[in-house]
């Protein structure tokens, strides 16, 4: 009984921007549709807060998959040459209970995250939008420039970052590996007036956009926030914006950029549809196993398909003793 183990350098490889939206399209009308058993994630603090263990199980019936991902969250490790979320993915056959694959959680989640994002923006932007603020730039920002480029036609990006010098740096790296221009500026209300998409990916515990900032229009993707406590967009921005989430019962137990502005009474529940051009968007990701888990199930059957990855013999066998 042989488990398949996918290093990092391979999860990008076997699961392209394009194809990861396709797989996340297919997981979540699944979740819709009553398919998927997800609990909420289970999360343990370090004792000094500076970081905690999540562990996200899943069911997912389209593709039919199960699996469990286990990933740290270290908020120190931003700037730094470490990911600030690291783990892996276990992915089982759902009939047998085998272990078929240990894959890669930081890579998975990088590219899942933001493909969700692309889901949403190509489901919830208008077909002209393509100038693009992206606020971070760490991985979730380059990412997230990818997905927004495999769902629209960008003719604009800017990006700001805490670090002024991170963000230039981000800039020049992308403008030189995707042949097109990427601006660093110098505000968040710089990179974000005049912008209809807008990718917020920041580790900051209060808003980093506030709504008098936001064209007509515009949609938003806001995947930085996952706690109650903390929001990257003002009470302003959520209010003026159609909100929509990747699961109603995340949101309700985990997201800031929606707990606080309803606890103020500023908003009430959630409501599907654009129903005009000049409408603003609001798409909030939590990042649920469903993803994780449908992702897997993806990398694990291309790579059989390719012979890519290194295979274990972890045992799985029922054990005698003497």
């Amino acid at each position: 009984m042989t488990t398949l183990i996918i290093p990092q350098p391979l999860v990008a490889e076997l699961l392209p921007m394009g194809e990861c939206i396709d797989v996340m399209e297919r997981a979540l009308a699944s979740l819709a549709r009553g398919e998927a058993i997800l609990p909420l994630r289970t999360m343990m603090w370090t004792p000094d807060r500076s970081g905690l263990i999540a562990m996200m199980p899943s069911h997912v019936t389209d593709p039919q998959a199960l699996g469990l991902k286990v990933i740290s969250v270290m908020a120190a490790n931003h700037g730094t040459d470490r990911d600030s979320h690291q783990g892996a993915v276990l992915l089982f056959d759902a009939r047998t209970g085998s272990l078929l694959a240990i894959i890669d959680a930081t890579a998975i989640t990088a590219i899942r995250t933001a493909a969700v994002s692309g889901l949403a923006t190509r489901l919830l932007a208008r077909e002209d939008a393509g100038d693009l603020a992206i606020l971070g730039s760490g991985t979730q920002a380059s990412t997230h420039l990818a997905a927004m480029r495999a769902v629209r036609r960008l003719r604009r990006v800017r990006v700001c970052g805490v670090s002024p010098e991170r963000a230039r740096a981000f800039a020049r790296h992308h403008s030189e590996s995707l042949g097109m221009t990427v601006e660093a500026v110098g505000s968040a209300r710089d990179a974000v007036e005049g912008a209809d998409l807008i990718c917020t990916a920041t580790s900051s515990v209060e808003p980093v956009v506030k709504g008098a900032w936001i064209a007509p229009g515009a949609h938003i993707n806001a995947v930085g926030a996952c706690f109650p406590a903390c929001r990257e967009l003002d009470t302003e921005a959520v209010v003026r914006s159609r909100f929509y989430c990747d699961r109603r019962e995340s949101v309700g137990s985990e997201a800031g950029d929606f707990l606080i502005p309803r606890r103020e009474g500023a908003i009430g529940s959630m409501c599907p549809g654009r129903r005009t051009r000049d409408e603003i968007t609001l798409f909030k990701s939590l990042g649920i196993a469903v993803e994780d888990v449908a992702a897997a199930e993806h990398i694990h059957r291309r790579a059989r398909a390719v012979g890519k990855g290194f295979l274990v013999d972890l045992g799985g066998r029922r054990m005698t003793y003497d």
